[in-house]
């Protein structure tokens, strides 16, 4: 499994050090967001790592909604708890929620086809900022604190027609930033496409809080300095 190098597996429960965390945001979804850093004192494991592992152990339905109710630090021992057939939740050892997931339909267990969508799918969400995020925030003349950004998850959902399919693409169908006040939502929906065929759809929600007049100054030293991070290609 492409997975093992970013998480630790002990029996049933599982775990992220800094460094696998980290090295799953920059070199799997390239994502570049300062709080999965190593050295960051708000350090936390990306939403993207743990619901590609509960992706890889529980495999793919036709219909999956997912929850995101925590942020996850390094070593905390973490479990897969299944509430029912079509309920399952990531939780640690005081059955505190991470990651809900609710499933229905036919369910697929074929490795490869996890992979690919857990690749494209991270790959399309390590590049939400800044390519799709900083549009919709000029559009809206506000945007996040560049000197403490704080987006999160909120909730996806994921739906497939079929699963015979290879060399899966996910694509940006349409997103929408809604401002209300200091808070916002933004909401990306996105197609899983093979060979041009649309096979699968998705949307995600997430809350951008502690919003500021957009200051087109401040995003540009921003995307700079994310820049000069990124390897060369």
């Amino acid at each position: 499994m492409f997975l093992t190098p970013y998480f630790v597996q002990e029996n049933n429960q599982f775990h992220f050090t800094r460094a696998q965390a980290s090295n799953f945001a920059k070199g799997i979804a390239g994502d570049f967001n300062p709080i999965h850093d190593e050295d960051n004192s708000r350090f936390c494991v990306p939403g993207d790592l743990l619901f590609a592992v509960m992706l890889q152990q529980e495999g793919i339905s036709r219909s999956m909604e997912f929850t995101f109710s925590g942020m996850v630090t390094e070593g905390t021992e973490l479990h897969i708890n299944h509430e029912s057939e079509e309920n399952k939740a990531v939780v640690d050892a005081n059955d505190k929620v991470y990651l809900g997931m609710h499933s229905e339909g036919e369910n697929c267990q074929n490795a490869e086809l996890i992979e690919e969508v857990i690749r494209g799918y991270v790959k399309f969400s390590g590049m939400n900022f800044p390519h799709i995020m900083v549009p919709l925030m000029e559009q809206e003349q506000m945007m996040f604190n560049t000197k403490r950004p704080l987006i999160i998850y909120e909730s996806m959902k994921l739906e497939f027609t079929k699963y015979d399919v290879s060399n899966l693409n996910v694509d940006l169908s349409s997103a929408t930033f809604d401002v209300k006040g200091r808070r916002g939502v933004v909401t990306l929906n996105f197609e899983f496409k093979a060979n041009g065929e649309i096979v699968g759809t998705g949307s995600k929600r997430m809350i951008a809080s502690g919003l500021i007049p957009w200051d087109g100054e401040a995003m540009v030293h921003m995307l700079r300095s994310s820049t000069t991070l990124k390897p060369a290609s």
